[in-house]
């Protein structure tokens, strides 16, 4: 039996585990979309996307009307395995194109008048069983005709969600559309010295020891708060473009370097995951469910931990070519590089040839070792004749280049 209906905006009042829906009592044949809404969403996130190119405000409208069901008043479903009302809570408070504190069902909040919207929830020990059979519910509801109409109608699924409870995702072509997490900053050599000093002092007053967790808890905020205000980071956040926000502090993502054939080994394990994998371990889920009685279903839980890996692997992979700078094979004015061979002699005349990769795609069984290897880095930079000392955890080595190419 479900609870509520709590408008949008007000809590839920549930600490337990379960589902729970958003609704549009009276949906209008159109979506009311947000405008103003838009615009700084497309502002706030320079990486949003749509079909690979940046959008105006009309174009990410009219992707996202594509989706629109006029005559369903559920919009969205969603689930929280810990609490149903600090889950909906952080839905509410989450900015559209922020990641925290939960994105999820994020289209919502490029509609207008939320305020109109109700939340209705149901309390269960097993919360993605039932979100999975309440999204089977609805696309079971959508007369065809109107399923027919989405921009994909292949996935019939409410308006703000992205994908089913099998990961099956809506083909909507919108792309980076949230903020990327922000590293944190890193600690610099004079706030380790000013942490080490203070720990130091503290020791020599406190010989016991007895608040040594304290001080290791508070040594780097201190050496941090220490240092004059104009060197410290600004922490009130503001839509900016990508080239500010790098000014303002933000750290981007490093590149990750590969070679050719290490972009198409990724390719090739991204296809075979998207293509074969992934509608495998789907057609399982489903055969399971068939079954009946899923908090039960061995099958079931084993298909969807299996697709749980499968789904993390297609996202690292998707965000390691994202970020790929592929590194050109050759030699740099005779000298070794990432992507450059090596023929050399080894440390017991033996003849060894070693290819300088990245640490992504090292495989020393191979013969191609990372350049931030200990024998990888000796060998960067150096010309035939040279010789090189690499220092390994068994001692010192010693190679004579013999060929770069």
């Amino acid at each position: 039996m479900a609870d509520g209906p709590a408008t949008w905006g007000t809590p839920v009042r549930s600490n337990r585990p379960g589902v729970y829906l958003v609704e549009l009592p009276q949906p209008p044949v159109a979506a009311p979309i947000d405008f103003n809404a838009i615009g700084l969403w497309i502002e706030r996130v320079p990486t949003l996307t749509v079909d690979g190119a940046r959008p105006t405000g009309r174009e990410l409208a009219a992707r996202l009307h594509g989706f629109w069901l006029p005559d369903q008043p559920v919009v969205y479903i969603g689930m929280s395995a810990v609490s149903i009302g600090k889950r909906v809570a952080a839905f509410q408070r989450t900015v559209l194109g922020e990641r925290k504190p939960h994105a999820g069902g994020y289209w919502l909040k490029a509609l207008t008048g939320l305020d109109r919207f109700r939340i209705w929830w149901s309390e269960t020990d097993a919360p993605e069983e039932y979100e999975d059979a309440l999204f089977d519910a609805f696309a079971a509801g959508v007369p065809p005709d109107t399923a027919t109409r989405l921009h994909d109608p292949s996935v019939v699924l409410p308006f703000a969600n992205l994908q089913t409870a099998d990961k099956v995702r809506k083909a909507h072509g919108i792309s980076g559309a949230l903020l990327a997490e922000e590293e944190p900053e890193p600690v610099t050599d004079a706030q380790r010295r000013a942490a080490a000093d203070q720990r130091a002092r503290q020791g020599r007053a406190d010989p016991t020891g007895a608040s040594g967790v304290l001080r290791s808890r508070t040594a780097l905020k201190s050496a941090s708060a220490s240092r004059p205000a104009a060197a410290r980071p600004r922490t009130t956040p503001s839509p900016r473009p990508a080239a500010a926000a790098a000014s303002a502090g933000k750290v981007p993502k490093a590149p990750t370097r590969l070679s050719a054939d290490g972009v198409a080994a990724l390719e090739a394990e991204l296809l075979e995951l998207t293509t074969v994998t992934r509608p495998a371990i789907v057609a399982r889920i489903v055969s399971a469910r068939e079954l009946g009685d899923l908090k039960e279903n061995s099958d079931y839980h084993e298909a969807r931990r299996e697709q749980s890996f499968a789904e993390g692997r297609i996202r690292a992979i998707e965000d390691l070519l994202r970020h790929v700078e592929l590194i050109e094979e050759g030699v740099d004015g005779g000298r070794a590089r990432l992507g450059s061979t090596l023929l050399v002699e080894g440390p017991h005349g033996e003849e060894e040839t070693f290819s300088l990769v990245g640490p992504t795609e090292a495989n020393p069984a191979a013969g191609r070792i990372s350049s931030s290897s200990p024998i990888g880095a000796a060998l960067l930079g150096g010309a035939v004749g040279d010789e090189v000392e690499a220092i390994v955890p068994s001692g010192r080595l010693r190679f004579r280049i013999l060929e770069v190419r």
